[in-house]
């Protein structure tokens, strides 16, 4: 939780209320059983820096050196898919390594001298580790968000984003490089070319470099899809359920949310979405809740906790992802520009990559000087390399914490400073329950709860700044 500054005055405080068949000792006598209980399941997973957890269907492999209980339980329910419960103070440090263990003894030694039982369900089953009995595995584990695949240098190919100085045309440059102009920030004349091939972009860069209308030119990158919310078996945090107020002459404060599109949230809150502006057209699927309405929710959590229930804030979606399993530094970029220009004046990015554009980063440089806060997701690959935008000057980098309050195994660890709030939101989604881990739900809920800062307070972003500044850590929960 972020707590407040003190008592003389409303204070932004990020809030989150959440929250027998295979057993360890009877593994031999029930082994048969237990290998039709489990699942197929093939997925790989880093634990800390040299540990791996590779889960296939009949077959485990393990290296795994002094790593505590919870997070080893929170990799095995990610690979799995398994609702894992646990009994709370059940703590010790697992060190194994094997290879290919059937996945019953593989649980045996992973989980060490503590009890587990598996319950077989054709759609999740359920896992409870013990110390006493298995009633007592009540604390529920949320599995720690899948990193996506490694996108460091990964190009959009046959595409530049150039950046022209002042009273330079860019479709005299495109017509003589021979290229499409298919993109365009206009506050930092910033543009998107596409080529024929990779062949004349990559000669095309070389004649930019040297020509002196050109400020600057630089590859668009990749940037994977944020993962998906998981579906709850049963939960007993309910819906944010929040008023809308009038919002006011001046002064109106809008969450400008750069994500995957944003479907209908239902339980009276879809007043609180402006029309989505789309950067890539395309639309969720809709038997599932996307990462936009996850974060959308998560934000609106934040401000029910911030404002007692009632609040004017209203979140403006920009897609920037579309149907597309990846979306580009270009478009994120374009994405906050189109924040900025439909009056946001709290911009929230849950996703990003390891990559770092210029045109970007001077973007936000920008808007930061205008008076917009931003708030960018630190990443959940645990490692220490800068993940982008949220490394980039002008914007508050934000991570998640773990449910017992300290840096989340998963998070990012960048050396700059950053926000710490609660990793895990509860979400609802055409009635059904889904909950949703990473630095990006962590991200939603401080957006959230800054903007229910300015709000009860009567400030503007520039004058609430103090108040989040004073949250900025290098050492989260510790």
């Amino acid at each position: 939780m972020v707590a407040g500054e003190n008592e003389s005055d409303n204070v932004m405080d990020v809030k989150f209320t959440l929250g027998n068949l295979c057993s360890g000792r009877l593994w031999r006598q029930t082994r048969r059983f237990c290998f039709l209980a489990l699942i197929s399941i093939f997925s790989v997973l880093s634990l800390q820096a040299a540990d791996t957890l590779r889960w296939e269907t009949n077959s485990v492999s393990a290296d795994i050196r002094s790593t505590d209980l919870p997070t080893l339980l929170e990799k095995i329910a990610s690979v799995t898919g398994w609702h894992v419960f646990v009994e709370p103070e059940t703590f010790h440090t697992v060190s194994a390594k094997f290879n290919n263990l059937p996945p019953g003894e593989a649980l045996h030694k992973l989980l060490g001298e503590v009890n587990f039982f598996l319950m077989p369900d054709a759609k999740q089953p359920r896992l409870f580790v013990f110390r006493t009995k298995m009633q007592n595995a009540t604390r529920m584990i949320h599995p720690a968000p899948i990193a996506p695949k490694e996108t460091k240098n990964k190009v959009v190919p046959n595409e530049l984003i150039v950046r022209l100085r002042p009273g330079a045309k860019i479709e005299d440059l495109a017509k003589l490089l021979g290229a499409k102009v298919v993109g365009r920030i206009d506050g930092i004349n910033a543009y998107r070319l596409s080529f024929e091939d990779q062949a004349a972009a990559d000669a095309a860069h070389d004649q930019l470099t040297s020509n002196s209308d050109v400020a600057s030119v630089e590859n668009n990158y990749v940037i994977d899809r944020p993962t998906v919310p998981v579906q709850l078996g049963s939960t007993t945090v309910p819906p944010p359920q929040l008023q809308l107020k009038d919002p006011p002459a001046t002064g109106r404060i809008i969450i400008g949310l750069v994500d995957t599109g944003v479907q209908p949230l239902g339980n009276g809150l879809d007043a609180f979405l402006l029309k989505e502006v789309s950067i890539v057209d395309g639309d969720p699927d809709p038997n599932s809740p996307s990462h936009g309405t996850a974060m959308a929710e998560t934000a609106l959590r934040s401000l029910q906790a911030n404002t007692k229930g009632s609040t004017s804030v209203q979140i403006l979606p920009i897609d920037v992802y579309g149907p597309n399993e990846t979306s580009s530094t270009f478009d994120l970029a374009s994405g906050v520009a189109a924040a900025y220009n439909n009056g946001a004046t709290v911009i929230n990015v849950s996703s990003g990559g390891p990559n770092d554009s210029p045109a970007f980063r001077d973007l936000l440089k920008e808007l930061s000087g205008k008076g917009i806060v931003i708030f960018g997701a630190n990443g959940n690959d645990g490692g220490t390399e800068p993940f982008y935008p949220a490394s980039d000057p002008g914007v508050f980098a934000v991570t998640a914490l773990d449910p017992d309050g300290k840096l989340a195994a998963y998070a990012n660890r960048a050396d700059h400073p950053a926000i710490p709030a609660p990793g895990t939101s509860v979400i609802y989604y055409n009635g059904n329950a889904y909950y949703v881990t990473g630095t990006s739900p962590a991200t939603a809920s401080v957006s959230g709860g800054f903007a229910g800062y300015m709000d009860v307070n009567h400030k503007t972003a520039a004058e609430a700044l103090p108040a989040i500044q004073s949250r900025l850590t290098t050492s989260p929960g510790k």
